[in-house]
């Protein structure tokens, strides 16, 4: 079979690899699309993402597909099944895994960083991450299943009311993400801030945003919202996030930052205003949620991938060669 290997720091090859193995727990997926995002990003320049990938390695951490086969102990899935796969993988046996915090487990794995994944025509994974597909999900969307799983669990950890007003910092794939996820879950209005004006149009005329800041040239309204999702991960927005607040407000810190940044904050304000800050990290059990979501039309998925990419085009796309995207796949299957 084609894959794309990661051999090391910014460097792939294409390469011919044997067809996998499965284990009795394992199913075999037909790739149809793989999703390319920033944490594909880090790993391809040496940075880790939920886990260090360690070359030589298939990314693709974001996978839909075909089961092609299962093995002996697998019952949720047959072959044929129109699927897609939740990369992480948790051990059940830490502390973490033992009190209902499953991100956080010792010894987390995950498809396409610690193992092979989807930027293959085939890979493997456990059956207990394999989600099979309603009709109305295509494939295509689905390879973009697992960052809006991410977003909610990012949601489920706050405490949401149709009365708030929220701001999402960060106008990139998952800004765009969150700002339908609110509007799915009730927030009665959803403003959104980012740097590029045709997409911040694009989500208030075609996706419900309320209002929008291009923050290259407006300021954010100090002082205003209950909920702040911060989607970009840099220090100044960061800062932004918090400026934004009202008091009892709520801060999700969802952006993946370079790990050794710091921002500045006035702890004054936490303290006056008793704001909540909050870290998201990956997507415990919230894929069939994610998939319910996008089957409902609660999302809109589609519209926001932009860009149908071969695999021969993956490492011009890291490298910023191929711009104007808002979310990338690749096209695998037939």
């Amino acid at each position: 079979m084609k894959a794309l290997v990661l051999t090391g720091v910014k460097e792939f090859e294409i390469q011919e690899l044997p067809t996998p193995t499965i284990a009795p727990n394992e199913v075999l997926i037909n790739t149809a699309y793989a999703g390319v995002c920033g944490t594909d990003h880090d790993l391809y320049a040496g940075r880790p993402g939920s886990a260090a990938a360690v070359p030589p390695i298939v990314l693709g951490h974001e996978n839909s597909g075909v089961v092609a086969a299962v093995g002996s102990e697998v019952t949720n899935v047959v072959v044929g099944d129109r699927v897609a796969v939740d990369p992480n993988i948790y051990c059940g046996q830490c502390e973490f895994c033992l009190t209902q915090r499953p991100e956080l487990c010792d010894h987390l794995s995950a498809v396409g960083v610690t193992r092979d994944g989807g930027l293959a025509e085939q890979f493997t994974a456990p059956a207990t991450v394999v989600y099979k597909l309603p009709d109305n999900v295509s494939l295509r969307d689905a390879a973009a299943i697992e960052p809006v799983s991410c977003g909610v669990h990012g949601l489920d950890l706050l405490d949401l009311h149709p009365y708030q007003k929220a701001l999402v910092i960060g106008d990139g794939f998952m800004g765009q993400i969150f700002a339908q996820l609110l509007q799915a879950y009730g927030v009665h209005q959803v403003d959104l801030a980012g740097i590029f004006d045709e997409k911040l149009k694009r989500n208030q005329e075609e996706f419900g945003v309320a209002n929008i800041y291009n923050t290259t040239r407006e300021a954010i309204p100090a002082d205003s919202y209950d909920v702040v999702i911060e989607a970009v991960g840099l220090p100044a927005t960061q800062a932004q996030a918090v400026a934004a607040t009202k008091k009892g407000a709520q801060v999700l810190m969802f952006g993946v930052g370079p790990q050794e940044a710091h921002f500045e904050m006035n702890t004054y304000d936490i303290y006056k205003k008793q704001l909540t800050i909050q870290g998201s990290f990956i997507n415990p059990l919230t894929f069939r949620d994610a998939i319910s979501l996008v089957s409902a039309g609660k999302m809109n998925i589609g519209g926001l991938i932009s860009h149908e990419l071969e695999l021969e085009q993956v490492q011009d796309f890291l490298d910023g060669k191929i711009t104007g995207v808002s979310k990338a796949v690749v096209k695998l299957g037939k």
